[in-house]
């Protein structure tokens, strides 16, 4: 297997600066400080585990034995689909927003795991299910927009409204352009199904600050105001730079029922 990134693992992390240490477990946080007075944050603030939930969580996505990570299979049509047997999230967004890389990263301390990842937008064209021990399932949906599959609209709605034991999806958006057109459109799709979600923004090491604040702001009154079943808070996220990884694993965790309420109010 591969050797995980050396940030990949909270411990690496605990070990920089504060200010540095901050940016990549709460990237949130840091981009806080640069909002102008009287600003409300509190939308900042509604998951903010503490470091212990933060390593159980950690230690879901380590594979070891009796705790494989594993590939299941992938599929095209939802009686392809392995039995919905344990909890499950999916994760969907824009071709190349970057997903399949943020799935990568959310894994890298289980290297064995192969999800792949390519340069060419629309790499994906199944939904590709991932077992994490005992737990949950991970899925990997298509990218919508540019070379999507040709199905992806029948596929993913019979996903969203079929799939009995999907507790949350990630609407991935790119952090640099903030949400496009097809962006509105799964919005609308998933609050049209009554579909809990969250979205996470993508690529955040590649965004100039000023731009990213305003995304942020933007997108979060955006949710704010047209969105119910949207999670208040958004996750932003650099699978480069692993900012925000380990908190993204936690709210995974969380929303599987895999970690003690308590620990994360």
């Amino acid at each position: 297997g591969r050797v995980p990134p050396a940030l990949a693992a909270l411990s690496q992390v605990l070990r920089l600066e504060r200010s540095r240490r901050t940016g990549i477990m709460f990237p949130l946080q840091k981009l806080e400080r640069y909002l102008a007075p009287g600003t409300d944050t509190a939308r900042f603030h509604i998951f903010e585990p503490e470091l212990g939930a933060l390593q159980r969580a950690e230690a879901l996505f380590r594979s070891g034995q009796g705790h494989p990570i594993d590939y299941v299979s992938s599929a095209v049509r939802m009686d392809h689909a392995p039995p919905p047997a344990l909890p499950e999230v999916c994760f969907i967004g824009r071709s190349n927003v970057g997903k399949s890389s943020l799935i990568r990263a959310l894994f890298s301390l289980a290297p064995e795991v192969e999800v792949r990842v390519s340069k060419t937008p629309g790499h994906t064209k199944k939904m590709n299910f991932f077992k994490v021990g005992k737990y949950f399932t991970l899925v990997d949906m298509p990218g919508y927009g540019y070379r999507a599959p040709q199905d992806f609209v029948e596929m993913v709605e019979a996903y969203l409204q079929e799939r009995r034991n999907l507790k949350r999806t990630f609407l991935l958006v790119d952090s640099v352009v903030g949400l496009q057109k097809t962006d509105h459109i799964a919005v609308e799709m998933l609050e049209e199904f009554g579909i809990p979600y969250v979205m996470v923004l993508t690529k955040i090491d590649r965004a100039p600050r000023g731009l990213l604040l305003k995304n942020v702001l933007g997108i979060q009154e955006f949710v704010k105001e047209n969105t119910q079943g949207c999670f208040p808070q958004l996750f932003l996220v650099s699978s480069v730079e692993f900012s925000g990884v380990h908190l993204l694993r936690c709210f995974v965790a969380h929303v599987t029922g895999n970690l003690p309420a308590v620990e994360t109010s």
